[in-house]
């Protein structure tokens, strides 16, 4: 089993992301992760991402946008 990231442009297309993650070995460790770098990646170009279990869509597409109050 794999946990992986798709990252995406507003759009939905897939871009690269700015930090080259590795392939997680649980939901964990994959959204811990994304909570560490979610800053870099969008300012990297990534708008929203989508989490994977091998080749199965767990949630998303997820805005790495902050929540405006």
């Amino acid at each position: 089993m794999a946990w992986t990231w798709r990252f995406e442009k507003s759009d939905g297309t897939e871009t690269e992301p700015a930090l080259q993650p590795e392939e997680f070995t649980t939901q964990g460790d994959a959204e811990s992760w994304i909570g560490e770098y979610w800053k870099e990646l969008l300012d990297g170009g990534a708008a929203q991402v989508t989490l994977f279990d091998d080749t199965t869509k767990i949630y998303g597409p997820m805005s790495l946008q902050a929540e405006q109050s």
